[in-house]
């Protein structure tokens, strides 16, 4: 891999935040060379993807420049750690890309029918078997996404059902019959819920 410029010290960032800040063009290309190491040190991870690191180096940079670009000094935060959040979620873009337009199963095909005769989705369980490095990482990522969802989408009914389906929480599963018999309704208002509970995390989670 090729060698990158030496990090810049705080006070050299700051210099060069201020100039960016003022419209100077060259500042913000001085801030992304030197930070391109930290690129290089987040590609690693993705060593064994079949990618090539180049390329995953051009595709991080991205990120970097987006970093760059829309950093606030003003809230008290690094530009590096800000830098890595944007360049982690600019190499899961193009990972989801590329899987989602690759595999013949997503997360929202139905893979089987529960004992009540519901269909059963990816998403309703995110697991499976043996996983690569990337996968497992992905499965992590895309995991607390969906649970950050379940409070910012669903309404307190939508989330409580939710969790008691799926074991979100504690692992023990319920069945709607016994989650309809526990918050007193009916088995097909569950149902429902449950349904519109998934859509709007399908949404929600396809726009991230």
């Amino acid at each position: 891999m090729k060698t990158f410029p030496q990090p810049l010290e705080a006070e050299e960032e700051q210099y060069y935040l201020q100039r960016l800040k003022e419209g100077d063009g060259h500042a913000r290309d001085i801030l992304v060379e030197h930070n391109l190491r930290l690129v290089a040190h987040i590609v690693k991870k993705y060593q064994g993807s079949g990618e090539e690191t180049e390329d995953l180096i051009s595709i991080g940079t991205i990120g970097l420049i987006k970093a760059v670009t829309t950093f606030d000094n003003t809230k008290g935060s690094r530009l590096a750690t800000y830098a890595a959040r944007c360049v982690e979620n600019e190499l899961l873009m193009y990972f989801r890309s590329k899987k989602k337009t690759a595999r013949e199963t997503s997360y929202y095909d139905p893979i089987g029918t529960d004992k009540e005769g519901n269909e059963i989705h990816l998403l309703d369980i995110m697991e499976s078997g043996e996983r690569d490095a990337f996968s497992r990482f992905c499965l992590k990522e895309d995991s607390r996404k969906l649970y950050a969802l379940l409070g910012e989408v669903l309404t307190e009914r939508e989330r409580t059902v939710l969790i008691m389906r799926y074991g979100l929480y504690n692992r023990k599963e319920y069945t709607q019959r016994e989650i309809a018999q526990m918050l007193g309704i009916s088995r097909s208002y569950i149902s429902r819920i449950e349904k519109t509970a998934l859509q709007k995390l399908r949404e929600h989670f396809l726009q991230e």
